[in-house]
Protein backbone atom coordinates (compact mmCIF):
# COMPACT_ATOMS: atom_id res chain seq x y z
CA UNK A 1 0.00 0.00 0.00
CA UNK A 2 1.23 3.38 -0.30
CA UNK A 3 3.44 4.84 2.72
CA UNK A 4 2.00 8.54 2.67
CA UNK A 5 -0.66 8.76 0.59
CA UNK A 6 -4.36 7.22 1.42
CA UNK A 7 -5.65 6.42 -2.27
CA UNK A 8 -9.08 4.91 -3.10
CA UNK A 9 -9.61 4.52 -6.71
CA UNK A 10 -13.71 4.28 -6.74
CA UNK A 11 -15.09 2.29 -10.09
CA UNK A 12 -18.74 3.66 -10.81
CA UNK A 13 -20.43 6.57 -9.68
CA UNK A 14 -23.93 5.69 -9.45
CA UNK A 15 -26.17 5.99 -6.44
CA UNK A 16 -24.35 3.31 -3.98
CA UNK A 17 -20.51 4.87 -5.39
CA UNK A 18 -21.74 8.20 -4.61
CA UNK A 19 -22.99 7.73 -1.34
CA UNK A 20 -19.92 5.75 -0.40
CA UNK A 21 -17.68 8.93 -2.17
CA UNK A 22 -20.11 11.28 -0.26
CA UNK A 23 -19.87 9.44 3.17
CA UNK A 24 -16.33 9.21 3.00
CA UNK A 25 -15.41 13.06 2.08
CA UNK A 26 -17.64 13.88 6.02
CA UNK A 27 -15.92 11.45 7.07
CA UNK A 28 -12.04 12.53 5.56
CA UNK A 29 -11.21 8.46 4.64
CA UNK A 30 -8.58 8.96 2.78
CA UNK A 31 -6.26 11.77 1.08
CA UNK A 32 -7.38 11.02 -2.57
CA UNK A 33 -10.23 9.51 -4.33
CA UNK A 34 -10.70 9.21 -7.53
CA UNK A 35 -13.76 8.62 -9.82
CA UNK A 36 -13.80 6.27 -12.77
CA UNK A 37 -17.13 5.73 -14.60
CA UNK A 38 -17.85 4.63 -18.35
CA UNK A 39 -19.79 8.00 -18.33
CA UNK A 40 -16.55 10.13 -17.66
CA UNK A 41 -19.04 13.30 -17.96
CA UNK A 42 -21.27 12.03 -15.30
CA UNK A 43 -17.64 11.31 -13.53
CA UNK A 44 -17.05 14.63 -13.69
CA UNK A 45 -19.89 16.27 -12.81
CA UNK A 46 -20.26 14.09 -9.34
CA UNK A 47 -16.27 15.15 -8.64
CA UNK A 48 -16.99 18.51 -9.11
CA UNK A 49 -20.25 18.55 -6.79
CA UNK A 50 -18.00 16.81 -3.86
CA UNK A 51 -15.11 19.34 -4.32
CA UNK A 52 -17.86 21.90 -3.77
CA UNK A 53 -18.28 21.31 -0.32
CA UNK A 54 -14.78 20.78 0.50
CA UNK A 55 -14.66 24.42 2.10
CA UNK A 56 -17.51 23.47 4.76
CA UNK A 57 -15.71 20.28 5.81
CA UNK A 58 -12.61 19.16 8.08
CA UNK A 59 -11.49 17.38 5.05
CA UNK A 60 -8.76 17.81 2.57
CA UNK A 61 -9.74 14.85 0.48
CA UNK A 62 -8.43 15.38 -2.98
CA UNK A 63 -11.71 14.17 -5.42
CA UNK A 64 -10.69 14.17 -9.25
CA UNK A 65 -11.34 11.95 -12.22
CA UNK A 66 -9.44 9.22 -14.11
CA UNK A 67 -8.74 6.15 -15.77
CA UNK A 68 -7.63 3.17 -14.34
CA UNK A 69 -3.90 3.83 -14.37
CA UNK A 70 -4.63 5.55 -11.36
CA UNK A 71 -5.33 2.15 -9.93
CA UNK A 72 -1.28 1.54 -10.25
CA UNK A 73 -0.47 3.23 -6.78
CA UNK A 74 -4.05 2.72 -4.71
CA UNK A 75 -4.44 1.12 -2.09
CA UNK A 76 -7.87 -0.39 -2.07
CA UNK A 77 -9.97 -0.49 -5.60
CA UNK A 78 -14.07 0.09 -4.40
CA UNK A 79 -16.14 -1.52 -7.01
CA UNK A 80 -19.89 -0.59 -7.49
CA UNK A 81 -20.19 -0.62 -11.06
CA UNK A 82 -22.86 -2.48 -12.47
CA UNK A 83 -26.43 -2.52 -13.46
CA UNK A 84 -29.39 -1.55 -10.95
CA UNK A 85 -31.50 -4.39 -8.93
CA UNK A 86 -34.96 -4.16 -10.28
CA UNK A 87 -38.16 -4.40 -7.92
CA UNK A 88 -38.34 -8.03 -7.40
CA UNK A 89 -35.38 -8.92 -8.85
CA UNK A 90 -33.33 -11.53 -6.55
CA UNK A 91 -29.66 -10.32 -5.98
CA UNK A 92 -28.45 -13.74 -7.83
CA UNK A 93 -30.90 -12.76 -10.90
CA UNK A 94 -28.57 -9.68 -11.36
CA UNK A 95 -25.47 -12.05 -11.97
CA UNK A 96 -24.81 -12.82 -15.60
CA UNK A 97 -25.66 -8.73 -16.53
CA UNK A 98 -22.62 -7.55 -14.01
CA UNK A 99 -20.44 -10.27 -14.95
CA UNK A 100 -20.34 -8.64 -18.32
CA UNK A 101 -18.98 -5.40 -16.86
CA UNK A 102 -16.86 -6.90 -14.63
CA UNK A 103 -14.84 -8.57 -17.45
CA UNK A 104 -14.34 -5.16 -18.69
CA UNK A 105 -13.21 -3.87 -15.28
CA UNK A 106 -10.69 -5.82 -13.37
CA UNK A 107 -8.63 -6.40 -15.96
CA UNK A 108 -7.44 -3.44 -16.81
CA UNK A 109 -7.23 -2.32 -12.75
CA UNK A 110 -4.71 -5.48 -12.78
CA UNK A 111 -2.46 -4.04 -15.58
CA UNK A 112 -2.31 -0.72 -14.32
CA UNK A 113 0.01 -2.25 -11.71
CA UNK A 114 -2.42 -2.57 -8.86
CA UNK A 115 -1.45 -4.35 -5.53
CA UNK A 116 -3.63 -3.08 -3.22
CA UNK A 117 -7.49 -4.53 -2.12
CA UNK A 118 -10.03 -4.98 -3.89
CA UNK A 119 -13.55 -4.22 -2.40
CA UNK A 120 -16.51 -5.09 -4.06
CA UNK A 121 -19.60 -3.75 -3.67
CA UNK A 122 -21.76 -4.74 -6.29
CA UNK A 123 -24.28 -7.49 -6.06
CA UNK A 124 -24.66 -10.15 -6.00
CA UNK A 125 -21.97 -9.01 -3.88
CA UNK A 126 -20.47 -13.00 -3.03
CA UNK A 127 -20.29 -14.33 -6.63
CA UNK A 128 -19.08 -10.50 -7.61
CA UNK A 129 -16.43 -10.95 -5.25
CA UNK A 130 -16.00 -14.66 -6.74
CA UNK A 131 -15.75 -13.35 -9.85
CA UNK A 132 -12.85 -10.46 -9.23
CA UNK A 133 -10.86 -12.87 -7.53
CA UNK A 134 -10.83 -15.06 -10.52
CA UNK A 135 -10.62 -12.41 -12.94
CA UNK A 136 -7.44 -10.91 -11.27
CA UNK A 137 -5.44 -13.82 -10.33
CA UNK A 138 -5.04 -11.84 -6.68
CA UNK A 139 -4.53 -13.54 -3.17
CA UNK A 140 -7.67 -14.41 -1.80
CA UNK A 141 -6.83 -12.00 1.31
CA UNK A 142 -6.69 -9.45 -1.01
CA UNK A 143 -10.58 -9.54 -2.37
CA UNK A 144 -13.22 -8.88 -0.80
CA UNK A 145 -16.79 -8.27 -0.60
CA UNK A 146 -19.49 -5.98 1.40
CA UNK A 147 -20.95 -9.18 2.41
CA UNK A 148 -23.40 -9.25 5.18
CA UNK A 149 -21.74 -6.11 6.85
CA UNK A 150 -24.91 -4.10 6.28
CA UNK A 151 -27.14 -7.07 6.97
CA UNK A 152 -25.19 -7.61 10.52
CA UNK A 153 -25.47 -3.66 11.34
CA UNK A 154 -29.36 -3.62 10.59
CA UNK A 155 -29.47 -6.52 13.26
CA UNK A 156 -27.78 -4.91 15.70
CA UNK A 157 -30.04 -1.54 15.06
CA UNK A 158 -33.07 -3.56 15.52
CA UNK A 159 -31.83 -5.88 18.29
CA UNK A 160 -30.72 -3.19 20.33
CA UNK A 161 -34.53 -1.80 19.94
CA UNK A 162 -36.07 -4.83 20.77
CA UNK A 163 -33.86 -5.46 24.14
CA UNK A 164 -33.83 -1.75 24.39
CA UNK A 165 -29.95 -1.97 24.68
CA UNK A 166 -27.15 0.24 22.58
CA UNK A 167 -26.41 -1.42 19.31
CA UNK A 168 -22.84 -1.30 19.99
CA UNK A 169 -23.22 -4.05 22.97
CA UNK A 170 -24.88 -6.38 20.83
CA UNK A 171 -22.45 -9.01 19.16
CA UNK A 172 -25.11 -10.84 16.92
CA UNK A 173 -23.97 -11.74 12.85
CA UNK A 174 -25.75 -12.11 9.68
CA UNK A 175 -23.64 -14.69 7.72
CA UNK A 176 -23.92 -16.65 4.25
CA UNK A 177 -24.81 -15.20 1.17
CA UNK A 178 -25.89 -11.58 1.10
CA UNK A 179 -29.55 -12.69 0.16
CA UNK A 180 -32.55 -15.01 0.39
CA UNK A 181 -30.14 -18.09 2.32
CA UNK A 182 -28.12 -15.54 4.74
CA UNK A 183 -29.40 -16.54 8.43
CA UNK A 184 -28.78 -15.55 12.53
CA UNK A 185 -26.71 -17.89 13.98
CA UNK A 186 -28.33 -17.23 17.12
CA UNK A 187 -26.35 -19.49 19.31
CA UNK A 188 -23.12 -17.33 18.82
CA UNK A 189 -25.19 -14.03 19.60
CA UNK A 190 -24.45 -12.03 22.99
CA UNK A 191 -25.65 -8.89 24.97
CA UNK A 192 -22.61 -7.32 26.26
CA UNK A 193 -21.13 -10.65 27.73
CA UNK A 194 -24.80 -12.81 28.30
CA UNK A 195 -25.39 -15.29 25.62
CA UNK A 196 -28.79 -14.42 24.38
CA UNK A 197 -30.08 -18.07 24.74
CA UNK A 198 -29.53 -17.12 28.33
CA UNK A 199 -31.60 -13.98 28.00
CA UNK A 200 -34.58 -15.52 26.58
CA UNK A 201 -34.26 -18.43 29.21
CA UNK A 202 -34.30 -15.67 32.34
CA UNK A 203 -36.90 -13.37 30.93
CA UNK A 204 -39.36 -15.90 28.99
CA UNK A 205 -42.20 -13.26 29.73
CA UNK A 206 -40.55 -10.23 27.90
CA UNK A 207 -38.47 -11.95 25.23
CA UNK A 208 -38.94 -14.78 22.64
CA UNK A 209 -37.23 -16.81 20.09
CA UNK A 210 -40.46 -16.18 17.74
CA UNK A 211 -39.61 -12.34 17.78
CA UNK A 212 -36.17 -12.61 17.05
CA UNK A 213 -36.79 -15.07 14.11
CA UNK A 214 -39.27 -12.36 13.24
CA UNK A 215 -36.59 -9.65 13.32
CA UNK A 216 -33.97 -11.78 11.28
CA UNK A 217 -36.64 -11.87 8.82
CA UNK A 218 -37.16 -8.14 8.69
CA UNK A 219 -33.60 -7.76 8.13
CA UNK A 220 -33.25 -10.52 5.12
CA UNK A 221 -36.22 -8.59 3.51
CA UNK A 222 -35.33 -4.69 4.14
CA UNK A 223 -33.54 -4.39 0.84
CA UNK A 224 -36.57 -5.54 -1.37
CA UNK A 225 -38.96 -2.96 1.12
CA UNK A 226 -36.52 0.02 0.50
CA UNK A 227 -36.62 -1.14 -3.43
CA UNK A 228 -40.31 -1.49 -3.32
CA UNK A 229 -40.30 2.11 -1.62
CA UNK A 230 -37.59 4.17 -3.26
CA UNK A 231 -36.49 2.32 -6.17
CA UNK A 232 -33.02 1.28 -4.66
CA UNK A 233 -30.57 0.97 -1.40
CA UNK A 234 -27.34 3.02 -1.45
CA UNK A 235 -26.96 5.03 1.74
CA UNK A 236 -26.42 2.10 4.21
CA UNK A 237 -24.14 0.17 1.84
CA UNK A 238 -22.01 3.36 0.96
CA UNK A 239 -21.58 3.86 4.74
CA UNK A 240 -20.75 -0.19 5.32
CA UNK A 241 -18.03 0.66 2.41
CA UNK A 242 -16.53 3.68 3.72
CA UNK A 243 -16.45 1.21 7.89
CA UNK A 244 -14.90 -1.35 6.03
CA UNK A 245 -11.87 0.83 3.73
CA UNK A 246 -11.37 2.72 7.23
CA UNK A 247 -10.56 -0.80 8.64
CA UNK A 248 -8.37 -1.65 5.43
CA UNK A 249 -7.02 1.97 5.85
CA UNK A 250 -5.58 1.71 9.36
CA UNK A 251 -4.79 -1.83 9.83
CA UNK A 252 -8.07 -2.14 12.42
CA UNK A 253 -7.45 -5.41 12.95
CA UNK A 254 -11.99 -5.19 13.49
CA UNK A 255 -13.86 -8.10 12.83
CA UNK A 256 -16.36 -7.54 9.85
CA UNK A 257 -18.64 -9.61 8.14
CA UNK A 258 -17.16 -9.39 4.56
CA UNK A 259 -17.90 -11.70 1.99
CA UNK A 260 -14.49 -14.10 2.09
CA UNK A 261 -13.23 -17.17 0.73
CA UNK A 262 -13.42 -20.16 2.57
CA UNK A 263 -10.80 -22.37 2.38
CA UNK A 264 -11.70 -25.59 4.58
CA UNK A 265 -13.90 -23.92 7.06
CA UNK A 266 -17.28 -25.43 8.67
CA UNK A 267 -16.58 -29.38 7.28
CA UNK A 268 -14.54 -28.32 4.25
CA UNK A 269 -16.14 -26.00 2.43
CA UNK A 270 -13.80 -24.44 0.02
CA UNK A 271 -13.47 -21.91 -2.42
CA UNK A 272 -17.17 -19.98 -2.09
CA UNK A 273 -16.88 -16.77 -1.01
CA UNK A 274 -19.84 -15.94 1.78
CA UNK A 275 -20.21 -13.31 4.53
CA UNK A 276 -18.31 -14.24 7.84
CA UNK A 277 -16.52 -12.50 10.30
CA UNK A 278 -13.44 -11.88 9.85
CA UNK A 279 -10.38 -9.86 11.08
CA UNK A 280 -9.66 -6.71 8.55
CA UNK A 281 -6.14 -5.33 8.14
CA UNK A 282 -4.15 -3.12 5.79
CA UNK A 283 -3.55 -6.72 3.68
CA UNK A 284 -7.44 -7.26 3.34
CA UNK A 285 -8.67 -10.39 4.98
CA UNK A 286 -6.16 -11.11 7.93
CA UNK A 287 -8.12 -14.18 9.36
CA UNK A 288 -11.93 -15.59 8.64
CA UNK A 289 -13.77 -16.63 12.11
CA UNK A 290 -14.70 -20.24 12.15
CA UNK A 291 -18.00 -20.24 13.93
CA UNK A 292 -19.00 -22.98 16.64
CA UNK A 293 -22.51 -23.48 14.64
CA UNK A 294 -25.39 -25.88 15.29
CA UNK A 295 -26.25 -29.31 13.49
CA UNK A 296 -29.63 -26.43 12.21
CA UNK A 297 -27.13 -23.55 11.53
CA UNK A 298 -24.00 -25.85 9.66
CA UNK A 299 -26.96 -26.86 7.58
CA UNK A 300 -28.43 -23.13 6.67
CA UNK A 301 -24.83 -22.26 5.86
CA UNK A 302 -24.44 -25.17 3.45
CA UNK A 303 -27.85 -24.10 1.58
CA UNK A 304 -26.36 -20.74 1.36
CA UNK A 305 -23.11 -22.20 -0.14
CA UNK A 306 -24.65 -24.72 -2.47
CA UNK A 307 -26.69 -21.71 -3.32
CA UNK A 308 -23.81 -19.18 -4.04
CA UNK A 309 -21.81 -22.29 -6.08
CA UNK A 310 -24.31 -23.07 -8.46
CA UNK A 311 -24.86 -20.04 -9.31
CA UNK A 312 -20.85 -19.36 -9.95
CA UNK A 313 -20.75 -22.48 -11.88
CA UNK A 314 -23.53 -21.34 -14.23
CA UNK A 315 -20.81 -18.36 -15.50
CA UNK A 316 -18.30 -19.26 -18.16
CA UNK A 317 -15.36 -17.01 -16.94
Amino acid sequence: MAENKRKIVLVGTGMVGMSFAYAALNQSLCDELVLIDIDERRARGEAMDLNHGLAFLNSRMEVSVGGYSECSDADIVVICAGVNQKPGESRLELLQRNTKVFASIVPQVVRSGFDGVFLVATNPVDIMTRVTYELSGFNAAKVIGTGTTLDTARLRYLLGEYFEVDPRNIHAYVIGEHGDSEFVPWSQAILAVKPIDDVLADNPASYSMEELDRISLEVRNAAQEIISAKGATYYGIGVAIVRIAKALLSDENSVLTVSVRLRGEYGGKKDVFIGNPCIISSGGAKRLLELKLTEEELEKLNKSCEVLNQNFRSLAL
